[in-house]
């Protein structure tokens, strides 16, 4: 128990804890970061299925002015 790297890592860890335990603002920036970060994810959710919808429903349009397609080319035979 007297070596100097168990010496130095317990010292290590009550410095660390005594950060956590004087500094809260710490942990509540941690917090607020997770809540802005989940509320731009929502809203960029949000957005691709809005944006996907629309995207459908112009293909749905676009294929329906064709009068369902067909793919043969519609040359002479």
């Amino acid at each position: 128990m007297n070596h100097p790297w168990i010496i130095y890592a317990i010292a290590l860890l009550h410095v660390r804890i005594h950060r956590a335990r004087t500094a809260p603002s710490r942990g509540a920036s941690a917090v607020e970061w997770v809540i802005i970060t989940a509320i731009i994810a929502g809203v960029a959710l949000g957005l691709a299925t809005l944006i996907r919808g629309l995207v459908e429903g112009k293909q749905a349009e676009i294929e329906g002015s064709f009068g369902g397609g067909g793919g043969d080319g519609g040359g002479d035979p």
